[in-house]
């Protein structure tokens, strides 16, 4: 265990300060991530650098696409969560008690500096990151020092302050807004809109960002919702990517498979406001990057191919196309 970061006394305990939740925590006590825990008077992170599952992964599985496009990254997870999805894709992880090895920080540097040119760094992701938050911070820090990148993929739901100290360390988010409405973060997350519509807003003045949605029927895909969704974004800067995920059952949610028919009509929705939209679990098409000018594919990822020119430019047309990165695809 180790000692947390954002927390103070409390007339009952403790008064976790790491997530909107601000659970307050009695004596034995872990707050609703079930990973910190008030013991004697102090809070503990109960999984720092405990981890759940690694991996060499592609940089677009977290998905990022427009950050070193073609690259690998080392990729490492833990346990807990500060949301409930009804949905999750990872709820193993998330929600249940994995098994798990110790990997201190100068660790996991060591085996993501190990794999060379097949890495570009470490990626924080497969349960919620922000819940490893101490553990982050250190590893990110040693990581950054080495000259690897760091990436987060993240629900969004954490507090402006332990945000804005570990922002400077990483240098892309995936954010997950899994809705555009209140009542769905209440009612199937128990998490709150405003506060991760923030997390967006303050990363990407600062650093790489790009937004996923997994589109369900019925609840969060109505097109009205997710032209909202484009416009908050596009308000931010037109090129943040936006990857629309299609939903398959999964934990607890029994609804069918997103219609594809639901998911095209979502891509047009956004593409009227923003340069870069994608489909995920939607077919192969909806993974390319295309120029927001004149439509040329620039990025085919199926056949790992690239068109851009040297200046990361359309070659029919010249646009620029928003890249952060080299191309690690031919």
């Amino acid at each position: 265990m180790r000692e947390a970061l954002y927390y103070e006394p409390h007339e009952r305990g403790v008064a976790c300060r790491l997530c909107p939740k601000g659970c307050v925590l009695g004596e034995g006590e872990t707050g609703f991530c079930r990973v910190r825990r008030n013991v004697g008077g102090k809070l503990y992170s109960e999984n720092y650098a405990v981890c759940s599952s690694y991996a060499l992964d592609p940089i677009e599985k977290k998905p990022l696409y427009h950050f070193y496009p073609g690259s690998n990254i080392f990729s490492i997870g833990t346990w807990g969560c500060n949301f409930s999805c009804q949905f999750c894709q990872n709820w193993q992880l998330a929600q249940g008690s994995p098994g798990t090895v110790s990997l201190p920080p100068d660790k996991a540097v060591d085996m993501a500096a190990k794999l060379g040119d097949r890495s570009i760094g470490l990626a924080y992701t497969y349960s919620e990151p922000s819940v490893w938050y101490e553990y982050i911070l250190d590893t990110a820090k040693i990581a950054r020092q080495r000259g690897l990148k760091n990436v987060m993929v993240t629900n969004g739901f954490i507090r402006p302050e332990p945000l804005a100290e570990l922002i400077p360390y990483i240098d892309a988010f995936n954010i997950d807004v899994k809705a555009f409405n209140d009542d769905f973060y209440r009612e199937v997350c128990a998490g709150r809109l405003t506060d991760v519509k923030r997390t967006v807003e303050l990363a990407a003045a600062a650093t790489h960002v790009e937004v996923t949605c997994l589109i369900i029927p019925e609840l969060n895909d109505s097109p009205q919702e997710l032209a909202a969704m484009a416009r908050w974004l596009a308000g931010i800067r037109k090129n943040i990517p936006l990857h629309y995920s299609r939903y398959f059952p999964n934990y607890k949610m029994t609804l069918p498979p997103t219609p594809l028919a639901s998911m095209d009509l979502a891509y047009q929705a956004a593409r009227q406001h923003l340069d870069y939209v994608y489909l995920g679990n939607a077919g192969a098409a909806g993974t390319d990057t295309s120029c927001p000018e004149c439509g040329l594919v620039v990025i085919d990822r199926q056949q790992r191919s690239s068109v851009l020119t040297e200046e990361k430019k359309c070659p029919h047309c010249g646009r620029e196309i928003y890249i952060v990165g080299g191309i690690g695809f031919s």
